[in-house]
């Protein structure tokens, strides 16, 4: 019996070493490639007041078509008005950035100066938090106020992604909105908001299931690591000749 459980713990101790250094790989990876997602300031190319970039999709949420007519409706804004209006989406903020300091960073980073700056509206969203934020020139408060451009970030933006991740909606909605207050139009204010009854499922999200199958392999394999040389052991004395014969 005391070389069964010998035999036991050895192959449980071999199962480990097998284990250790597949999870140690996966927690190095998961340290050291997610900062590499991570987007800085100075990752954003250089752009001035009066360059035709009108959106920056970093994050990749944006369709081509949605952002050719976002594009387009940015463009006649700036040519009627002199207002202009930018949105830029990034996968991931550096560790310790928030939304409302890249914005302000980049803001100063892109128009250094008062009057660089007075007419300028920037949009910035962080696809993996969702966070958004808004930051306008002195020219644009006036009729973009405060208020309003909190809105737009916070419910005009925010909402159609609290709905299903819908990006599209969101940035259409929001460029529709921002077109028309700059132009002098009344405000369209922002999305009508639904109560909708939601049931919780019996499904569960990809992560838990990845997770979860993760646990499993790893128990079943300490468990066949345990009850196979058990196993192995019962049917080996089974077949030893009797004594008796």
């Amino acid at each position: 019996m005391k070389q069964l459980f010998k035999q036991v713990f050895n192959s449980q101790k071999h199962l480990i070493r097998l284990i250790l250094p597949l999870v140690t790989v996966i927690l190095a990876a998961s340290l050291f490639v997610a900062p590499a997602f991570a987007t800085g300031v100075n990752q954003i190319p250089n752009l001035t007041a009066g360059n035709n970039t009108w959106v920056l999709d970093q994050g990749e949420v944006i369709s081509r078509l949605n952002e050719g007519k976002i594009n387009s409706a940015f463009e006649d804004l700036a040519k009627q008005t002199g207002k202009e209006v930018r949105i830029v989406t990034v996968r991931r903020l550096d560790y310790g950035e928030t939304p409302e300091s890249f914005t302000k960073e980049l803001f100063e980073k892109w128009f250094p100066t008062k009057e660089a700056q007075a007419n300028q509206t920037l949009l910035v969203i962080d696809t993996v938090t969702n966070g958004t934020a808004i930051i306008t020139g002195d020219e644009v408060k006036p009729i973009l106020t405060d208020s309003i451009a909190e809105s737009v970030a916070t419910e005009t933006v925010s909402v159609p992604l609290r709905n299903g991740n819908k990006y599209n909606q969101a940035f259409l909605d929001a460029s529709d909105r921002l077109v028309a207050v700059l132009s002098g139009k009344a405000d369209p204010g922002p999305p009508k908001i639904t109560d909708n009854v939601k049931v919780e499922g019996t499904f569960k999200k990809s992560g838990e299931t990845d997770q979860g199958n993760a646990t499993a392999w790893v128990v079943g394999l300490l468990i066949a690591a345990t009850v196979i040389p058990m196993a192995t052991y019962y049917i080996y004395q089974i077949n030893q000749p009797s004594s008796d014969g």
